[in-house]
């Protein structure tokens, strides 16, 4: 289905969600202030059917198998982004305090003018005054529901000391993207996601390995493809957790980065590389909310997430000498905590694995080792990156260059960059070995090694 008739076949039926939503509210407000009213509950206005409805919407919540009380609580975290005005009677004023009904609850945001809703206010209108129709709207709310489980819809509380249902009620991005333009959301990069999709034009032919690190990689998409069926099939989901960690170790542009996006695009998952230097920050607690951000985010979807210089956030755990220290140490806690909870595939890369904490190195079902690759495997690379046209070295130049100069595959690239701008510059129409040579002196000096 086109995002475009998505949208149309949302829009269809959140125009009738809408309209038993604002019954709904009307009654409420009838029966709570005890004005005359044809009904005696407000579950004697019937929600719309949606047994035979297409759209995203009636399908997540014929899937979830959500009732009356969950359609209210779903329909009101999309009315401020569909129909804002809906909400505006709940900005009557208690004339007896001269301020707003406190059991409306609700929030103000920075540049919206409407009315926003919080738990408070699912509360009022699903329980109004009764106390245990409270208590059982808090499991709907709260994080063992399919809610808060797949990323639907949450309660945010800024403040862990404020009253539960005073979060504010905040639909995912996904979420909102699939009930109204019926497209799947994919998040940008940002302070609040500091993840960023990585994609390639590449794929696995042009790829260099070791015969032993294919195979390594081999299992991990083995892995992915069937882990349903060892799981559920098998009935091991009893013995092992969910999920997959894997260590990539070795040095710089030995193709730890093109070998994780190849394996999630090779097997249709987005791969998010994280931006480390957004997730750590200074200030106790900050660290650890960012990563709760982008896990959570991803805990519902079919995402690699992909640390590159994981060394950085994942090193090894100090002697709690300061209270920095324990800090430090928390953060890589709850860091372990969160990757062995998480059910996808989670790659960390670095340079040295003698970086990583131990702790971590015991979880992960794949270390794999991407070496240098040696003279025939950089023959190879150059063959691949060169091509057949636009160059005028024969196959013994090449594998000359190729047998002297001890070059990783994204050093190679580096080294066909510098060797293409300066032909042009040369006013030449194809790469020559003067070229290269030139290329890999710079390259080498970059590395700190003698041309």
């Amino acid at each position: 289905m086109t995002p475009t008739a998505g949208a149309g076949k949302n829009s269809k039926t959140l125009e009738k969600e809408l309209n038993w939503f604002s019954r709904v509210l009307e009654t409420r407000i009838a029966l709570y202030f005890e004005n005359a009213c044809p009904v005696q509950s407000i579950y004697e206005i019937l929600p719309p059917g949606l047994d035979r409805d297409d759209s995203a919407y009636a399908r997540v919540v014929r899937a979830n198998g959500f009732g009356y009380d969950e359609r209210i609580i779903l329909i009101l975290s999309l009315i401020p982004h569909i129909r804002p005005q809906l909400l505006d009677t709940f900005f009557i004023h208690n004339k007896n305090f001269d301020r707003p009904f406190t059991e409306f609850g609700g929030w103000k945001g920075i540049t919206h003018g409407g009315f926003l809703p919080t738990g408070e206010t699912a509360s009022f209108i699903l329980a109004a005054g009764d106390l245990e129709k409270r208590f059982e709207l808090m499991t709907l709310l709260g994080s063992d529901h399919g809610f808060a489980k797949r990323n639907i819809l949450k309660l945010e509380n800024n403040s862990g000391n404020e009253p539960f249902f005073s979060g504010a009620l905040v639909i995912s991005a996904e979420y909102l993207s699939l009930f109204t333009t019926g497209a799947v959301h994919k998040p940008d990069y940002n302070v609040a996601f500091p993840a960023k999709l990585t994609t390639t034009r590449l794929d696995w032919e042009d790829l260099v390995l070791p015969g032993q690190v294919a195979e390594q990689i081999d299992h991990i998409n083995c892995w992915i493809r069937h882990a349903a069926v060892i799981m559920d099939d098998w009935g091991y989901d009893k013995v092992i957790k969910p999920g997959y960690r894997c260590l990539f170790y070795g040095p710089p542009g030995t193709g730890k980065t093109l070998t994780a996006t190849l394996i999630g695009q090779g097997v249709g998952m987005d791969v998010y590389k994280i931006d480390l230097s957004m997730i750590v920050s200074k200030y106790i607690g900050e660290t650890e909310k960012n990563l709760a951000n982008v896990f959570d985010q991803a805990e519902n979807r079919n995402w690699v997430l992909f640390f590159d210089e994981a060394d950085a956030l994942f090193g090894k755990r100090t002697q709690a000498n300061s209270s920095n220290d324990r800090h430090a140490n928390q953060e890589i806690s709850y860091l372990l905590q969160r990757i062995e909870d998480f059910p996808g595939l989670v790659i960390l890369a670095t340079n040295l694995k003698s970086n990583i904490d131990e702790a971590f190195a015991r979880r992960f079902q794949s270390v794999v080792y991407f070496p240098a690759p040696d003279a025939e495997e950089r023959l190879e690379l150059w063959q691949k990156t060169l091509g057949l046209n636009h160059h005028t070295l024969d196959e013994a130049a090449v594998r000359h260059i190729a047998s002297k100069y001890r070059l990783t595959g994204g050093a190679i690239v580096n080294v066909l960059r510098y060797a293409a701008v300066h032909a042009l510059k040369s006013s030449r129409s194809r790469i020559a070995e003067e070229d290269l040579i030139k290329g890999i002196s710079r390259e080498l000096v970059k590395e700190g090694k003698t041309p």
